[in-house]
């Protein structure tokens, strides 16, 4: 309640008080707070983030970056950075994710594959990290600490360390041998949005220098959206000639382009099947549980595609598939 009093202090200075009217928005997986806030007949987004327990240095740094090389992005209005709250404009409420149904939902990851051929292409900056070895390693382990170890309870034995470190080691490889380019890390249909019949991006705080094809996985192999087979493919397919013609990638085949896109997507699933399962055992989010089915199924269906991860597959086929069905089912019992 104390911040929340800071927050209309914070508010009341920018609108003179005038009077506005807040409700809150739900949905977000980090420690950040959003409103929608009306004033008269203007709207506008109120985001809350705590300094304390988030870095908002790269929100705000990052923000001028992104938006000269003429991305649509949020406008930061005022904002006090010492209490981590912000004023910006209101984007409307329409997501990616929200049009998955329409007739011109392929037109839709065309122009965002574009799009992100050409996020690809900004240059980099001192705020993003470098998606080198150490993190790829950092998020993998997010897997077996939250996943394995935190929600099914299952101590790493001596098999299953080789295993893990062997499917790790064919991970870090693929990922590191990609041209690097600028990502998103999170490019998927809830941080894409429709306004004024344009792409806007939200959450891009976490841009970081690494592998091409990052985004594409995480739009195309949506933890929320799953595509029909044939329409993924053409869709890649479709990525490979724009990545190709924005000079993205040069001197690649089709082949290659395809199993860096394979095993990143094995990479980028793990971490986010254990990002689900800390956001229900650390912080209380209960409402990713239903996605951490699914996305454990994209590893095995990729893993079994490619010799050298069979055994990550059939490991988590066999063993994590089974062993978390259980715990949800009795979770969601209780």
């Amino acid at each position: 309640m104390n911040r929340y009093k800071c927050l209309q202090q914070f508010l009341n200075r920018h609108f003179n008080n005038e009077k506005y009217q807040l409700s809150l928005i739900t949905g977000d997986a980090s420690f950040r707070r959003y409103y929608r806030l009306s004033c008269g007949v203007k709207t506008y987004i109120v985001m809350d983030s705590d300094p304390q327990v988030v870095n908002n240095t790269p929100y705000v740094e990052l923000n001028p970056v992104f938006s000269k090389h003429g991305f649509i992005l949020p406008t930061i209005l005022n904002l006090d950075e010492q209490q981590g709250f912000f004023l910006l404009n209101d984007l409307g409420s329409t997501h990616l994710a929200d049009l998955l149904q329409d007739a011109e939902r392929k037109t839709y990851y065309q122009q965002l594959i574009t799009l992100s051929s050409q996020w690809a292409n900004v240059p980099a900056t001192q705020h993003m990290k470098d998606f080198d070895a150490e993190f790829i390693l950092v998020e993998l382990n997010i897997f077996t600490q939250w996943l394995v170890e935190g929600v099914l309870q299952q101590p790493l034995n001596a098999n299953v360390k080789a295993l893990w470190q062997t499917s790790c080691a064919v991970l870090v490889d693929n990922i590191l041998m990609q041209p690097k380019v600028t990502v998103h890390r999170d490019f998927h249909s809830r941080n894409i949005m429709r306004s004024d019949n344009q792409w806007a991006i939200i959450d891009y705080q976490d841009a970081v220098t690494g592998p091409l094809c990052y985004d594409l996985v995480s739009l195309l192999r949506d933890c929320y959206f799953k595509l029909p087979e044939d329409e993924l493919n053409s869709l890649i397919n479709f990525a490979f000639t724009e990545f190709s013609k924005q000079g993205v990638i040069k001197g690649v085949d089709y082949a290659q382009f395809t199993r860096w896109f394979d095993l990143t997507g094995v990479q980028r699933h793990l971490k986010a099947a254990g990002i689900f399962c800390r956001l229900n055992l650390r912080d209380g989010k209960s409402g990713y549980i239903k996605n951490i089915l699914p996305t454990l199924s994209y590893i095995v269906e990729i893993a079994k595609k490619y010799n050298e991860l069979n055994e990550l597959g059939y490991w988590v086929e066999r063993e994590i598939i089974p062993a978390m069905t259980k715990a949800i089912s009795e979770k969601v019992g209780n």
